[in-house]
């Protein structure tokens, strides 16, 4: 079953369950991915998103309530960080497992290896090479200064 039939049928079932808090995240899902597909549209591609792309939004919207979650918990509003993170839980559902460190640092140095990357100029082809690989199951934004750190000794 692909992602888009999960979220859906998760969609259809959080209704029939009466789960407000759960329904509404998931249509803040479907609604990510319709824009997305809706500029899809626009630039030709009349498919929409395919599943990679989906699993970058979501990896996305995750990340964005990780940090509306840390800022509302400095902020002192503890009850909105709560909510922030129910969604997480939610979105979560849908994205692989994620990685980790060790197993990160591993894909990396097999990227390298598969890449022949060996300056700071290989960065981009070695993150492509891992962003094909491995969307939603990675943080990029720590991989990126693991991976400078790699190709700068």
């Amino acid at each position: 079953m692909d992602l888009r039939t999960r979220i859906s049928t998760a969609l259809k079932q959080a209704m029939k369950d009466k789960a407000a808090d759960r329904l509404s995240t998931l249509r803040l899902v479907n609604a990510a991915i319709k824009d997305k597909d809706i500029d899809a549209r626009a630039t030709g591609n009349d498919d929409g998103v395919g599943n990679d792309e989906v699993l970058a939004i979501l990896g996305k919207m995750a990340k964005q309530r990780l940090e509306s979650a840390r800022a509302y918990e400095e902020g002192g509003r503890l009850d909105l960080a709560e909510r922030e993170r129910a969604e997480i839980v939610v979105i979560e559902e849908f994205l692989p497992r994620q990685l980790s460190e060790e197993e990160a640092a591993a894909a990396v140095d097999v990227a390298i290896a598969e890449t022949g990357a060996s300056s700071i100029r290989d960065m981009g082809k070695v993150m492509g090479v891992l962003k094909s690989k491995y969307t939603g199951q990675m943080d990029f934004g720590r991989v990126g200064p693991m991976l400078k750190d790699r190709l700068s000794n």
